[in-house]
């Protein structure tokens, strides 16, 4: 019997790990999203190469998210022409993790982005294990 589902699947484009990752948002706590307005969703398919030597990467591979921008636990003040608040998700990084783990694909893209927002936020590792709790709920 051939499988036919995994004979036609592809992997996850840009739109549907950002679609995951837009969903896992939504399923986080009200209050806790109210604090996150303004803070941007990106999903590229690898972080570029200024990202990757300032992360001491050693592989394009390295890097599931990033969190880029002024968090709230700093407090800063906005600078004029200052980018907005943005979490990166690396899909290729993110498709390599999965295909050697055992969780779903929406599990990981909701354990990156509620770390990756954790770090807009100064949170603990317990709070985001809260976070990511909720979300799965």
């Amino acid at each position: 019997m051939r499988a036919r589902w995994l004979a036609d699947a592809k992997a996850p484009g840009l739109n549907e790990i950002e679609a995951l990752a837009l969903d896992a948002f939504a399923r986080l706590p009200a209050e806790f999203r109210a604090l996150c307005a303004g803070v941007r969703i990106v999903v590229e398919d690898f972080p570029d190469s200024e990202t990757l030597a300032e992360m001491r990467c050693e592989s394009e591979f390295d890097l599931l998210g990033l969190f880029r921008g002024i968090g709230l636990a700093q407090s800063g003040e906005v600078v004029t022409g200052q980018m907005p608040n943005a979490v990166w998700l690396y899909r290729r990084p993110l498709l390599d993790y999965w295909a050697e783990y055992d969780e779903t694909l929406g599990h990981l893209v909701t354990h990156v982005l509620v770390h990756e927002i954790g770090h807009h936020f100064g949170l603990s590792d317990a709070d985001m294990e809260a976070l990511e709790a909720a979300a799965d709920a």
